[in-house]
């Protein structure tokens, strides 16, 4: 069945009828095939897992032949292998020279660098607003000769119009970064990196917050403890102890002899992370403000000031693919969204964007279900030979450089940099994917002899989280590199 999001607006139903209800249509079956290769059987077998559970495609892209195949059109649960279609579909549809604008506005007179009014602040929906790029952003206003800002600083984030959704409905840990939200001005990740250092001369334990926005209250209740780095004298407990996640209480002991520690959370609402780091830096910088925040749309008068580039979607899909970012990912297919469909940027249009593309492009995605297009979802679902064919399509694409080059190399980088270690440099590219009950890798292996071979394989088992994927994957890898 297709069915990518049943709950489109009416207006958009109306644009891409087609993908707005499911279909009976299935896949035509995949020719028969001998069971999987000898050593790749005897591998599910040593690690107990059921071949009902397991599925591969090896396809020769050239002629678009399936070589080895199990399972091959069952629905799976693909974890982030599912980014090779997000960040392929964003690629073709956009470009790798397409980049998100992150603008400022005034309202109000400007005089010899003194703003009387107010600055805005309007997100474009840039996935990778690090730190330091937020402080280019902020250095530029500076440049551009704006040094006081007398009224409120307001956030803009309306490009992305998204329903109310729990962090933490995952799987329990809303501060952790990879459940982080997207949001059409979100910085650095939302993420704040506390260091936790014993002061044996000042007697304390000093905690150095990094960024430190200025609204994040950080209550430091950790003793300097006596005696070895052991017990109660090496314990650190941390609590978020407020709704808007503005408020964080260290407590427990550390002793002189224990080592630097470290702890990175999402903390704050993107909109106060914003605000707050961007005052932090803005002071720092040597600008003046005194206002608050407000958050709302841009006012009709306000005068465009700055317009500030992302990085390019080339490089934007490099650092998604190599160490699996789910924001950015799912910024991706809110671009892709708002490029086919007009703003604002909601999921339904992403999916439904991806929808038209892949009918475009002759892709047969009947039944994938690619919700946020990061692959931390439970709903999703994709075959492999779905995968392999979207796989395929990238190889041939004009973009397959940009696409290939995204990928990990096992044993060199990204989450393949400590995995498949014996592969011969350079010839092994594959997005990994790990779930609870979920394991994957998605991509291409390369012969001595120079032949590329498209290889997806999914494991949907309990097994999984024991390690009993990994060695499938491998053996896998193994074959077509000693037999192809």
């Amino acid at each position: 069945m297709l069915c990518y999001r049943s709950d489109m607006s009416k207006w958009l139903a109306r644009i891409v009828p087609v993908f707005t209800i499911c279909a009976s249509q299935a896949l035509a079956p995949a020719p028969a095939l001998a069971a999987a290769p000898p050593p790749v059987a005897r591998t599910i077998a040593a690690q107990r897992l059921p071949v009902s559970a397991v599925s591969f495609a090896i396809l020769d892209p050239e002629s678009d032949r399936l070589i080895a195949a199990q399972n091959v059109d069952t629905p799976r649960s693909p974890a982030s292998t599912i980014k090779v279609v997000t960040t392929f579909a964003s690629l073709d549809l956009l470009g790798p020279a397409y980049v998100w604008h992150t603008r400022a506005a005034i309202r109000g007179e400007m005089k010899n660098g003194v703003l009387d009014g107010d600055l805005i602040l309007q997100g474009g929906g840039d996935p990778y607003m690090t730190l330091e790029r937020w402080w280019s952003f902020a250095r530029t206003l500076r440049d551009r000769g704006l040094k006081t800002i007398r009224g409120d600083i307001v956030i803009d984030n309306t490009a992305f119009a998204l329903p109310a959704e729990d962090p933490g409905a995952f799987d329990g840990r809303p501060n952790r970064s990879y459940n982080v939200m997207p949001d059409a001005l979100m910085v650095n990740f939302q993420s704040v990196e506390f260091r936790i250092v014993p002061n044996e001369s000042m007697h304390r334990v000093d905690i150095v917050a990094t960024p430190a926005p200025i609204n994040l209250n950080v209550e430091n209740h950790i003793a300097l403890a006596s005696g070895r780095c052991r017990a109660r004298a090496a314990r650190v407990d941390f609590e978020v102890a407020s709704e808007r996640w503005d408020r964080v209480i260290f407590s427990g002991a550390l002793s002189p002899s224990c080592a630097e520690r470290s702890i990175a959370r999402v903390l704050l609402r993107p909109a106060d992370y914003a605000f707050g780091t961007f005052v932090s830096l803005w002071r720092e910088l040597g600008g003046e403000f005194g206002g608050t925040l407000r958050v709302a749309s841009t006012p009709s008068d306000a005068r465009a000031f700055v317009d500030f580039d992302s990085l390019t979607l080339g490089e934007i899909v490099r650092l998604t693919n190599k160490y699996s970012s789910n924001l950015m990912a799912r910024h991706l297919l809110l671009t892709m969204g708002e490029d086919r469909f007009g703003v604002p940027a909601t999921l339904d249009k992403g999916a439904a964007a991806i929808a038209v593309w892949s009918r475009e492009r002759g892709l047969s995605l009947q039944g994938v279900d690619v919700d946020n297009g990061s692959g931390l979802s439970r709903a999703t679902h994709i075959s492999v030979l779905q995968m392999a064919k979207v796989l395929s399509a990238a190889y041939h694409s004009p973009y397959a450089p940009e696409f290939i080059a995204s990928l990990p190399l096992a044993g060199l980088d990204g989450t393949l940099r400590s995995r498949m270690k014996g592969a011969a440099a350079g010839s092994v590219r594959m997005k990994t994917g790990h779930l609870d009950g979920v394991s994957g890798v998605a991509g291409y292996v390369t012969t001595p002899a120079g032949k590329t071979y498209v290889l997806v394989s999914l494991i949907n088992d309990a097994r999984a989280d024991y390690g009993a994927a990994e060695p499938v994957h491998a053996a896998l890898v193994d074959w077509v590199q000693a037999n192809l």
